[in-house]
């Protein structure tokens, strides 16, 4: 018989075991996040609007752990839910399939009217599973680049200044704005995505946020995240209706980093759904940049029915920005 229960700590040592073919840092990973479920007893008690900690599942077959799925509720917006981590034995699918239902029914009557997912595109089984088994759609992709050998052209800087929550207005406005309509229903986001959580310090990534504006409007954002300290990325929204150098706004997000770490890796995000991506990806081309990974975004709206899978699928695992293989 089969169930599905929160993941507590004591869960370790099966989990462990499951994962130990993994590589030191994705395993460190996992460790640290079962380790930290004391912490989210309060958490587990408050109301989906108020949830600032990622949720894990596990699904049992008797004492056996066949899998685990995380979700990160949205800052500002937990009633967008992101799946952030999906791991089951290889070819078990159907467990796959069955913790992806049960978080969309279990927070659904939560009332979360959208799921999100970020999928590296060469994990074809991966997409089809959440497509054609569970109902997603795919919106776009989004790209990050490694920035290790950025060498700018100038030596200016962007003159941003830091983002206060009475900016999480405008930044919106912003950010909606610069979306292509076909993702807009599916992309938006709400002022309160932009503001400061009030539980910052319990959060599982840190982020620092600036605003450029013109004396009236603002007409760039960017954020600088990181969840270990040492790898960091930047997140730039502009409004295409005026011209930026990209390498005063790079300048200066290294500049802000440099001011906390002397060692660090940076990379940027590039957002193919966003109206200024081609003009990005020509820049990116320029400095000869290198693109390390490319995912699919694939969201699901909670009122559409999920599909039945039509066939067998080989899927076993999907982690945090990556899928790792046995």
């Amino acid at each position: 018989m089969t169930r599905i229960r929160k993941l507590f700590c004591f869960d370790y040592p099966k989990i462990n075991k499951m994962i130990s073919y993994l590589g030191p840092e994705e395993h460190d990973r996992f460790a640290k996040m079962i380790m930290e479920e004391p912490a989210g007893i309060l958490n587990n008690l408050l109301p989906l609007r108020y949830k600032f900690k990622p949720e894990s599942y596990i699904l049992l077959e008797g004492e056996d752990i066949l899998g685990l799925i995380t979700v990160v509720p949205t800052i500002g917006n937990p009633y967008k839910i992101n799946i952030t981590r999906l791991v089951f034995k290889q070819d078990f699918y159907n467990v796959g399939k069955q913790l992806i239902e049960f978080i969309i029914a279990r927070y659904g009557a939560k009332g979360a009217h959208c799921f999100t997912v970020y999928v590296d595109e060469c994990h074809d089984e991966l997409c089809t599973l959440f497509v054609e088994g569970c109902g997603f759609r795919q919106c776009s992709y989004e790209n990050l680049w490694k920035l290790d050998n950025f060498v700018p052209q100038t030596d200016a800087v962007a003159h941003f200044r830091p983002c206060q929550n009475d900016d999480a207005k405008g930044v919106a406005r912003l950010y909606n704005s610069e979306l292509n309509n076909l993702y807009k229903p599916s992309m938006e986001r709400i002022p309160q995505e932009y503001m400061e959580p009030i539980l910052a310090g319990f959060s599982n990534c840190y982020k620092n946020r600036y605003v450029l504006d013109d004396g009236e409007n603002i007409i760039a954002y960017l954020s600088i995240t990181t969840v270990d300290n040492l790898n960091f990325i930047i997140d730039i929204s502009t409004n295409n209706g005026y011209q930026f150098n990209y390498d005063e706004i790079l300048n200066f997000a290294i500049k802000e980093i440099s001011r906390r770490k002397t060692r660090f890796t940076a990379f940027l995000k590039h957002r193919q759904y966003a109206k200024t991506a081609d003009t990005l990806e020509e820049y990116l081309h320029q400095r000869n940049l290198n693109c390390i990974q490319t995912q699919c975004v694939f969201v699901k709206d909670f009122y559409k029915p999920i599909k039945e899978a039509e066939s067998a699928l080989k899927v076993f695992l999907f982690g945090e920005n990556s899928i790792l293989t046995n």
